[in-house]
C-alpha cells in the first residue's frame, strides 16, 4: 500500500509538472484522467489476494471484504487525485468546463477501479491494470464523441454530469466490484 500511494502521488506531481510545462491545454480532461488511471493501475496490484487455500478455508466471508477493498482503493485514489488536482493541477481543475471537479474525479475513479477489479477477476491481480490502461488508451485516440457508442467508449473524458459517462462508469464500477467480490482474483 505505501508503494502504491507513493506511485499515485509521484504520478500526480509528474503530470502536474508536465501540465505546467505547456503539455496540456486549458480544460483538457486528459490530464486528470491520466492521473486517475495511473493511480488505479498502481492500486490494482493489491487486488491479487493472499492465498487460495486461505480464501477457501477461512471462516470469514470474503465477498464483503473484497468489495470494501475495491471501494476503499477507489476512494483513496479519488482523494489523492482530488487533493493533488487542487494543489498541483489548478489550471486543469478550474479551466473552462471545470473538468477536474469532484464529480469528474469520483466518476472516473469509480469506473476505472471497477475496470481494475474486473481485470483482477478475469486475469488476476498481476494483470488487473490492463483493462483501465486499454480503455484509457482507446479513449485518448477515439474519434469525437458524437454518437452514443462513442460517448460510452470515451466516458473517461466526458464532462461531469453527462448521462453516458455517468451510467458507463456506474455500470463498470458495479460489475467489476461484484465480479471481484464474488469470484476473487484469478490465480
Amino acid at each position: 500500500m505505501p508503494a502504491s500511494l507513493a506511485v499515485v502521488v509521484t504520478g500526480a506531481v509528474a503530470v502536474g509538472a508536465l501540465a505546467r510545462g505547456g503539455a496540456g491545454e486549458q480544460g483538457d480532461p486528459r490530464l486528470p484522467a491520466l492521473v486517475l488511471a495511473l493511480g488505479v493501475m498502481a492500486a490494482s496490484v493489491g487486488l491479487s489476494g493472499q492465498d487460495l487455500a486461505l480464501d477457501r478455508t477461512a471462516a470469514v466471508r470474503w465477498a464483503p471484504r473484497r468489495a470494501a477493498h475495491v471501494l476503499l482503493a477507489g476512494a483513496v485514489v479519488a482523494a489523492v487525485v482530488g487533493v493533488m488536482a487542487a494543489a498541483v493541477l489548478p489550471d486543469v481543475r478550474t479551466a473552462g468546463g471545470e473538468q477536474a471537479t469532484a464529480a469528474f474525479v469520483v466518476r472516473d475513479a469509480a469506473g476505472l477501479m471497477g475496470l481494475a477489479a474486473l481485470g483482477a477477476a478475469l486475469a488476476g491481480g498481476r494483470y488487473a491494470w490492463t483493462l483501465p490502461f486499454a480503455w484509457l488508451s482507446f479513449a485518448f485516440f477515439a474519434p469525437p464523441a458524437t454518437s452514443t457508442p462513442t460517448r460510452v467508449a470515451t466516458w473517461l473524458l466526458l464532462p461531469p454530469g453527462t448521462p453516458a459517462g455517468t451510467w458507463t462508469a456506474l455500470a463498470l464500477a458495479v460489475t467489476g466490484t461484484a465480479a471481484y467480490a464474488v469470484a476473487g482474483p484469478r490465480r
